[in-house]
Parts: C-alpha cells; sequence; structure tokens
C-alpha cells in the first residue's frame, strides 16, 4: 500500500476517525494503531510480521532482563544475545546470497566446495529499518536512557507503527513510545499542518521524482551507452534529486501522518543539496540513520575520542556499514566506503589547516568550493549506488569521461522539472512555513481539493507511471 495510493487515502480516514473516537482510552486508541499497521503491512505480505513478532519478543525479554538483574556480566550478555539475534535476521534474510556468491567467488578457485543455488529467502520490507529501530531501543533501555518498563504490546507498537514501519524516519522512544501514555490532543492547525505536510510529499514525489526517474534516469542507466557524455552527467544530477525527492516525499508523508494521530517525528533532511563539506552533508541527509549511526556504532567505537589513526579507522568502519546497510551488494560498501575515505581526507586536512573560517569574504569562497565539489562528489558516488552492477557503473563512468556533447534526449519536461527540483531546493524554508500556515487557514472543502489534485490530477496530466518508493528497496 503505497502512500500515494487512492488504498492509503481511505486506510488513512478509517483509521483517523477510529483512532480519535477512542483517542481517551489508552488501550483503545493503541489498539487501533494496531490493528492498522498490521492491516497496512500485510497489504505486501503478512509472514514477514511473524519474524518481526518473534525478534520483538526476544528483545522484550532481554530489556526484562536488564531491569531484573544487577550483575553487569548478565546484563551485558543479555544485550548480546539480543543485538546478535536481531542483526542475525538482518543478515540471514538480506545478505545470505551476498555472502554465498561472495564465497564461491574467493573460494571455487581454491577448490573449496560452496552451495551455488540461491537460497531465495524473501526480503522483508522494511528489514533494515526495523532492525536499527530495535537496537536503539534495546540499547537505550541498557543505558537506562529508557525510565518506565513498557508491555510487549507497546514494545511492538513502537516498531510497527506505519508510517514509518517500512522505510523510516528511524524514530527514537522519546518521540513515540514515551508518548503513548499521554492523551493525544490535535487542534486544527496542527491537523492542517500534517495535511500540508502530506500534500508537500506527493507533491515531491509524483510531479518531481517519478518524471526525473521515468523520463531520464531509467533509460540512461539502463544503456549509458545510447547517450552522450552531457546527457549521462545530467543523469547522473537528475538521480541525486530523484532520490532526494523520493526520500524526502516518504518522510513528509511519514511526518505528516504521524502528526495526524499526535506524535511529532524528527526532520530526516534539511536541505542536503546545500552542504559545503560531506561532514555537513551527512548532516543533512537522511538525518535518522546518520544519527544512528553516529550513537549506537562510531561513538560505541570510540570515534574521535582516540588515537587519530584509530578515529580515521573508526570513521571508515562507519561508512563502510551504513553503506552496506543500504542493500545486499558490495558496491553499497564500496559507495559508503569512498564517502568515508573522502571524510577521512577532510579531517586530515582540518587536523593540518585547521577548520574554516565561517565568516569573512574568504569563507565564502571556501564554501562556495566546498558546495561544488560536495556536490558533484554526491553526484559521482551515487553512479554506484544507482547502477545495477559494478559493470554498468564502470560503463557508466566510462561514457561521463568521453566528452561527447549534445542533449537531444533530455526533454523539456526533464529540463523543467529539473529546474523546478534546484529552486525548491534552495528556496528559504521560512517561505515553505508560510505557504503552510496559508494552507492551514484554508477552509477544509479547499484544503481537500489541494490534496486530491495534488495526489491524483498531477499524476495524470504528467502521464507518468506511479513507481514505488526507492527505499523499499533497503
Amino acid at each position: 500500500m503505497y502512500f500515494h495510493s487512492l488504498q492509503f487515502v481511505f486506510f488513512l480516514t478509517v483509521t483517523f476517525a477510529l483512532y480519535w473516537s477512542v483517542h481517551h482510552h489508552k488501550w483503545a486508541r493503541l489498539g487501533v494503531l494496531m490493528v492498522a499497521s498490521v492491516i497496512f503491512y500485510s497489504m505486501w505480505t503478512p509472514w514477514p510480521l511473524l519474524l518481526f513478532i518473534g525478534a520483538t519478543a526476544i528483545n522484550h525479554l532481554c530489556i526484562k532482563g536488564f531491569r531484573r538483574s544487577e550483575s553487569p556480566g548478565v546484563r551485558k550478555a543479555l544485550l548480546t544475545v539480543s543485538i546478535v539475534s536481531t542483526l542475525g535476521v538482518l543478515v540471514v534474510f538480506k545478505y545470505a546470497d551476498l555472502f554465498r556468491e561472495t564465497a564461491v567467488a574467493l573460494l571455487g578457485p581454491l577448490g573449496v566446495h560452496v552451495r551455488t543455488e540461491r537460497f531465495g529467502l524473501l526480503l522483508p520490507v522494511g528489514l533494515s529499518f526495523f532492525t536499527f529501530q530495535a537496537i536503539s531501543y534495546v540499547v537505550d533501555s541498557y543505558r537506562g536512557e529508557i525510565q518506565k518498563e513498557r508491555t510487549y504490546f507497546e514494545h511492538l507498537l513502537y516498531l510497527l507503527f506505519f508510517p514509518h514501519l517500512v522505510a523510516g524516519p528511524i524514530v527514537r522512544a522519546s518521540h513515540l513510545i514515551e508518548r503513548f501514555d499521554d492523551t493525544p490532543s490535535l487542534t486544527a492547525q496542527e491537523g492542517g499542518q500534517g495535511l500540508y505536510r502530506i500534500a508537500v510529499g506527493l507533491a515531491k514525489k509524483l510531479v518531481i521524482a517519478d518524471v526525473l526517474g521515468s523520463g531520464l534516469v531509467d533509460p540512461v542507466f539502463a544503456s549509458p551507452e545510447a547517450y552522450t557524455s552531457a546527457e549521462c552527467f545530467i543523469a547522473a544530477v537528475a538521480y541525486s534529486f530523484e532520490l532526494y525527492f523520493d526520500f524526502s516525499a516518504y518522510s513528509d508523508i511519514a511526518i505528516g501522518t504521524a502528526a495526524l494521530f499526535g506524535f511529532k517525528f524528527e526532520e530526516n533532511f534539511n536541505r542536503p543539496y546545500l552542504a559545503t563539506n560531506l561532514f555537513d552533508f551527512w548532516s543533512r541527509w537522511h538525518i535518522s540513520l546518520s544519527h544512528w549511526l553516529r550513537d549506537y556504532l562510531y561513538r560505541p567505537l570510540g570515534g574521535n575520542r582516540v588515537s587519530k589513526p584509530r578515529a580515521l579507522l573508526n570513521l571508515m568502519i562507519t561508512m563502510g556499514l551504513g553503506g552496506l546497510w543500504h542493500g545486499a551488494d558490495w558496491r553499497f560498501a564500496i559507495w559508503g566506503l569512498a564517502h568515508g575515505a573522502m571524510e577521512c581526507i577532510i579531517r586530515v586536512w582540518w587536523w593540518v589547516t585547521g577548520k574554516p573560517p565561517k565568516e569573512g569574504p574568504v569563507a565564502r569562497v571556501r564554501a562556495g568550493f566546498g558546495w561544488a565539489a560536495t556536490f558533484l562528489v554526491v553526484v559521482l558516488t551515487r553512479i554506484v549506488f544507482r547502477a545495477p552492477n559494478l559493470g554498468r557503473a564502470g560503463e557508466m563512468y566510462a561514457r561521463l569521461f568521453e566528452g561527447s556533447m549534445g542533449l537531444a534526449n533530455v526533454s523539456t519536461l526533464v529540463w523543467s522539472v529539473l529546474a523546478v527540483a534546484a529552486v525548491s531546493h534552495v528556496t528559504p524554508l521560512g517561505l515553505f512555513h508560510k505557504a503552510g500556515d496559508l494552507f492551514v487557514k484554508m477552509p477544509v472543502p479547499v484544503r481537500a481539493v489541494v490534496l486530491v489534485l495534488v495526489g491524483l490530477g498531477v499524476r495524470h496530466l504528467t502521464s507518468v507511471e506511479t513507481r514505488p518508493y526507492v527505499y523499499f528497496q533497503f
């Protein structure tokens, strides 16, 4: 059930009505959300829910053990069991075939027999997001950052809550489960802001992301040899915008939907293509993932509180594993390691010269060069991310650097949408907030018409086929 489908509009309307009809009763309203979340996920296939239920049961028992034991050894053992079992599910269902193929390639020439047939396990949609959120809750409980003991039902609902289950954002307990006890409220302004956020997400997805994907990105990456170097470069730029507007659209709709039920999710993007270095970029892109990697991987490894060589190694490990999290293919790890290597270069440069000044003409010039270099690095490394395999990525790079000109295959529609994407990305956030305030002041029937036009009319006007969200595959 896609966020941009009529099914979801009906589903959200019914769930909203039921939830607010019983919102004064905690278990009734949580029950509505649980049933809705199960139905939402079951529209794809219900079987992975059994996996999620079992993994949550193990974690819940470990959390109970944390609270009842004062032995550091026992508590660490329970934490290990929880993390290993949770990551084990991810490794088995997402990476088993990758590791099998790697073993065949490495051990086969040495005469070691390795299974050649694919395991063919079903990859549950949203498994990566479920895993990271599950681990964050267990670790926070172990650290004592979550004081109140929760029921298994609440624990499971925290993980399965339908707005964020499939593609994030990765929600911390303080923004969801710790709000379960509070009787929710929703003012007309808050409801209007939630609907506005949903409308913005629909526009990003249908008007920008889908048009760029179908109109240029897909055909160029499928056959880069059929296009000029200039067209390949424009396609790489278009893919970066497609990925941003597609994923941020999902986050917008998730944030807006959660707001309609009285929950506030943190922002997941902050105009990432305005970043002036890669550290700045990762503080703006997929913020919930960046914070998760920082708090549950980089800092536990020692972060930058260790020797400088070890700090660089920690950075490489974090970025490499963060890249591999995106998909069961070594090209994702390569993409992550490429970012990690360039971040290491930046960090070493700062150690030698000091961080650049933030004010003055020199600062502005350096920021301009930094922005151009950062955007170029993001665009070029994303070719590995988007290509179906490393061979096709190599073909794309080879074609890109041939230097052939000509842009005949870039349609007027694609140019127009790229312009809209670029302008909207650099538009001050204050204007979006003012537009939201204007939307809130509209009469309810007018708001409904706006949502229908954005969600359905634009798609038909552009004649672009509705596409799945890119991050569903991760």
